[in-house]
Formats: structure tokens, C-alpha cells, sequence
């Protein structure tokens, strides 16, 4: 049975070098259905969701990893999320017509945000420039910057699959020979279309089959949106009574949609009224 909405890690034990291998399908399926935007954007969101859940497992953490682009250009928001349970979620939008595919003429000027959103203690978070050819580029530049380990990313998404693959070098180790050159080498001949058809074994081989390459177990990634109407009475408890009062006196209900899964919430004056009163 082909794989997909899974993540799989490998490891080039004489090298020093980790990998992660991610199919999604379903669970891109499911992301971008409610994502009503130009195709080139909603590609963008799939690189982005590939991306990001591969980079929450290069980490240990309790809680969300979150990709978000900053921007002044076509596309105005693009966030990815995934969570340590592989539970991933992402939005995009666009106040401009897209003209290109590059990512200057996508994201125009902006910055790459990387934050890690732990259950228990401040956010860590990281930010890069929004430059080079496009998303995978700008998270290389991240590493280097930030981690100063040798990362590559290839990232890819059409209308059935979102799809990534990662390589970074470990911590050195006297015992290890790096041969990053080599193996980044090969790794640069995948094509979208392995990516999207092959399993990770079948990859990996074609890829690196001189290469003596440990596989691990696949780790199952799926759709799944944080929004609930619990979070929602917490953010309207923070506006405060006198702005919620003004809303409903304008329009006699607050209706809140989820950007990512588009689940409406309706709360009315008695809805307040009870959300004010638990304080």
C-alpha cells in the first residue's frame, strides 16, 4: 500500500547526517479545501505544511511549531503549523493579484517566522529574511544563521500531494566522516515527480543506493485544527464588556470562523453575558 500522510526519518550512520522524508495527501486534501486562493498560493501553504512538519521533528518540544511569512506582496498571510503530534494545520491569503512565481514576486519584501509554541514556558522564536528562490531557501538561510548546521530543504506541492525532503548534518562527532558535499549532491536530482510517486524506500534507494541509509518507522501525520469554542470566549473575554456590547448592539450576534478549518461560532448577548460573568 503506497505511503502517504506520513513522515519518515533515516539517518547516514557513517556520515553523520539525519534526514526526514513527508508525504501528505488526505491531510493536504482536507488543509486547502478551505483555502480559496490562486493555486500558486495554495502551493505555497503546501510547501509550507510539508516544511513545518518536518522541522517539528528536528526539535523535542511539547506544544506547536508555527511557520509564519510576513510580508508586504501578493500573498499577505501564510502560516503552517504542526504540532508534536504531527498534527498539522495552515492558512493563506492573498491581497494582490499574483504575477510570478518567484519568491520576490510572491511575498515581495518580508521576513520568515519560526516560533515554537511550548505548554510550558515562553515561546522560542527565530526570524530570517524572506529571500532567495522560494521557501526552502529561506529556512536554509535560517539554519545557518541560527543552528549552524548544514540544513537542505526540497519542498514541493501540486494538487494531490504536498510533499518535502530533509538533510541536515549532526553535531560532529570524531568518529564520524561528513561527506555532506556527496550526499547533498545526490539529494539535489530529486524531481517532483519521485517525490509525489515514490515511497520513502523507493526514494531513498534511487537516491542514495551506494549509501549505507537507516530507515525508521513511519510516523502518521493528519489534519487537525486547535480552534475551539473555548479558545474563541477567551480571546472576546479580552476585548472586554464595553467593545462586545457595541458589536452586538451593531449586529445582534459575534460570529467567529476558524481562517484554517472555517468552523463558525456563534455567540449571543446571553453567549456574553456568560462569558463576562466567569471572569
Amino acid at each position: 500500500m503506497p505511503e502517504h500522510d506520513c513522515l519518515r526519518r533515516f539517518l547516514f550512520e557513517q556520515h553523520g547526517i539525519r534526514g526526514v522524508w513527508v508525504k501528505l495527501t488526505d491531510s493536504w486534501q482536507t488543509a486547502k479545501q478551505h483555502q480559496q486562493q490562486p493555486d500558486i498560493a495554495v502551493q505555497q501553504l503546501g510547501q509550507a505544511l510539508a516544511c513545518v512538519s518536518m522541522l517539528s521533528t528536528t526539535v523535542k518540544f511539547d506544544g506547536a511549531m508555527i511557520m509564519q511569512a510576513q510580508s508586504d506582496g501578493a500573498i499577505s498571510t501564510l502560516v503552517a503549523q504542526a504540532t508534536n503530534e504531527r498534527k498539522i494545520r495552515g492558512v493563506v491569503k492573498c491581497h494582490a493579484p499574483v504575477e510570478g512565481d518567484s519568491l520576490p514576486e510572491l511575498f515581495g519584501n518580508g521576513r520568515l517566522v519560526l516560533t515554537i509554541e511550548a505548554g510550558n514556558g515562553k515561546p522560542y522564536q527565530g526570524i530570517v529574511p524572506l529571500q532567495g528562490e522560494n521557501l526552502a531557501t529561506a529556512l536554509q538561510m535560517y539554519f545557518e544563521q541560527s543552528e549552524q548546521l548544514k540544513t537542505r530543504l526540497w519542498l514541493f506541492a501540486n494538487d494531490n500531494h504536498a510533499a518535502g525532503l530533509l538533510l541536515q548534518e549532526l553535531p560532529s562527532d570524531e568518529n564520524q566522516v561528513s561527506d555532506w558535499e556527496t550526499i547533498e549532491i545526490l539529494a539535489d536530482t530529486v524531481t517532483a515527480k519521485e517525490m509525489f510517486e515514490l515511497d520513502c524506500h523507493e526514494l531513498l534507494y534511487r537516491l542514495f543506493n551506494e549509501e549505507d541509509v537507516r530507515l525508521f518507522n513511519a510516523e502518521e501525520v493528519e489534519f487537525k485544527c486547535s480552534c475551539s469554542r473555548e479558545r474563541i470566549e477567551k480571546t472576546l473575554r479580552a476585548m472586554g464588556e464595553e467593545e462586545l456590547h457595541a458589536i452586538l448592539n451593531e449586529q445582534e450576534i459575534i460570529e467567529v470562523t476558524c481562517e484554517f478549518c472555517h468552523e463558525s461560532y456563534r455567540f449571543y448577548n446571553a453567549d456574553v453575558d456568560k462569558i463576562l460573568i466567569e471572569q
